[in-house]
């Protein structure tokens, strides 16, 4: 676990894999700390199922990203890589966490997915928001529900409902998602499902940019919500129109 003093953040990203933050929501959560918001990540697994790598390298790694994302608190739980399932006791995992970080938001991934465990983690962690607000649900903390919850949408073919823009932390990301050397180094292993390292840049930052480009800023990162935006005033918002 990485952590400060004080174990409470303002945004936390709930993913299943060391690695998912920082290639949906990394720039997010460096802009986020740029306001001076604490951070913080979770990690369901420990990566123990990859093609590349062990847990143990990915556990430095996802230390070493912490450190440049700026995070104030990263902790992996033990649900089996490759086989996450909606169950009670894993919410309850969750609920401990979510009572000692006490976020006001939640980053989900996106609930449809390629990769199974992405979409589980979506209907898992909201799931583990509306327990962790339920009294009578002991963890030996207070009850606590985050007021917002978002889902982290890059890589789903939908029409984002916001975009962050994170233009100025662009490098920063790139340099968390490559702090991951054992997934992203060129190497043997995995090669036929692997992008080659010397693209990745190209095709993450391409990404970006397309989202950026929706919302007239240079790169951004996109994400939907479940509910409706409220506006208090037609003047400030913000993206024009022609």
């Amino acid at each position: 676990m990485i952590e400060g003093s004080d174990l409470r953040a303002d945004v936390l990203a709930i993913a299943g894999h060391r690695d998912d933050v920082e290639q949906t929501c990394g720039g997010t959560l460096l802009r986020m700390a740029a306001r001076g918001l604490r951070t913080a990540i979770l990690d369901l697994t420990r990566g123990e199922a990859g093609t590349r790598g062990t847990a143990e390298d990915r556990a430095r790694e996802a230390a070493e990203a912490a450190k440049l994302l700026g995070v104030s608190r990263r902790e992996a739980l033990d649900l089996p890589d490759g086989a996450i399932e909606n169950t009670l006791e894993n919410r309850k995992k969750i609920v401990r966490v979510l009572r000692e970080v006490r976020p006001r938001v939640v980053i989900l991934p996106y609930w449809q997915a390629r990769h199974p465990d992405h979409a589980i983690v979506a209907t898992l962690g909201y799931e583990a928001c509306f327990l962790s607000g339920l009294s009578k649900v002991e963890t030996g903390e207070p009850p606590h529900r985050p007021f917002k919850i978002v889902y982290a949408s890059l890589y789903a073919d939908v029409r984002p409902g916001f975009i962050v823009d994170i233009t100025p932390f662009i490098e920063q990301r790139h340099r968390a998602l490559m702090a991951y050397k054992s997934q992203y180094a060129n190497q043997a292993a995995g090669s036929a499902l692997f992008v080659p390292e010397e693209e990745i840049r190209e095709r993450t930052f391409a990404e970006a940019r397309h989202y950026g480009l929706l919302a007239g800023v240079k790169y951004g990162e996109p994400f939907v919500q479940k509910e409706v935006g409220l506006v208090d005033d037609l003047t400030l918002v913000p993206v024009q129109t022609i």
